[in-house]
């Protein structure tokens, strides 16, 4: 389902200079190549950006490039493909540009207790992988010492800790990391948790949030999943993770997966 929490007709190409070398590693395979040629092609700036930024893709913008003539289309086709490269990556602008748009969205209007319902979390050190703007964060923080919001992309770190001042909470701490490389020693936090994180690298996702959580502490994927028997899911449950189904606003089922190390 296309993602419109933005409206992307006026939004600067340049946009793409805010972006973080771990957004652009996910451009191959995402982007298409034919609409980024041109766009880049009338943006050297930006495909000097890109280049240096995220190295890991240097190739692949070698062989897209190669593929572009030597003239460019009219204006006109030449935005509609930057808006239709910016449409596609609609999430990633929107953390750049204003995570409140994205903080908005309907679908963050869960009911809390289908997480408190899962541990308590008193008095526990806990780690939200993938913060976001702060959805599980900011429901743990009501009763944990502390919560280690890491969340790759600075434009939200900032946002979740200006949400948490505005909001007078004290205990949340923002942090640089990915779930396959979170800033903490073994056996650090009681809960490690995330939503709509899981699931890119398993195995590798998996290892790591294991070692940070100490023994007898709690991993927990909330949401994990849509209402799907896929590889996601079968990975998960042969994990022993237990699941259940839930609500998502405005009406979609999703799953949390919950298991004790």
């Amino acid at each position: 389902m296309p993602i419109n929490w933005m409206d992307m007709t006026n939004v600067s190409f340049n946009t793409l200079l805010l972006l973080e070398r771990v957004q652009l590693s996910w451009f191959p395979g995402w982007v298409d190549p034919n609409d980024l040629g041109l766009a880049l092609k009338a943006n050297p700036v930006v495909e000097w950006y890109l280049r240096h930024k995220c190295p890991e893709i240097y190739e692949w913008l070698d062989g897209i490039m190669s593929q572009v003539g030597d003239s460019l289309p009219e204006a006109l086709l030449l935005r509609q493909a930057e808006v239709r490269i910016l449409q596609s990556i609609t999430d990633l602008v929107t953390y750049v540009l204003d995570p409140a748009f994205y903080d908005a969205q309907e679908f963050l209007n869960w009911d809390p207790k289908e997480l408190t319902s899962l541990v308590d979390f008193s008095a526990r050190i806990v780690i939200d992988v993938g913060s976001g703007t702060g959805r599980l964060a900011f429901i743990a923080a009501q009763t944990a010492k502390t919560v280690f919001a890491v969340e790759p992309v600075g434009n939200l770190r900032y946002y979740l800790q200006s949400k948490a001042i505005q909001s007078g909470v004290m205990n949340i701490y923002p942090m640089d990391g990915l779930i396959t490389n979170l800033p903490f020693p073994p056996g650090f936090a009681d809960v490690t948790m995330g939503g709509h994180v899981f699931g890119d690298a398993p195995g590798k996702e998996m290892a790591e949030m294991v070692r940070v959580t100490k023994p007898g502490g709690s991993i927990i994927l909330c949401p994990g999943n849509d209402e799907s028997d896929n590889e996601r899911h079968a990975f998960l449950t042969s994990q022993g993770f237990s699941w259940k189904s839930f609500i998502e606003p405005p009406d979609d089922r999703v799953r949390k997966y919950w298991k004790v190390i």
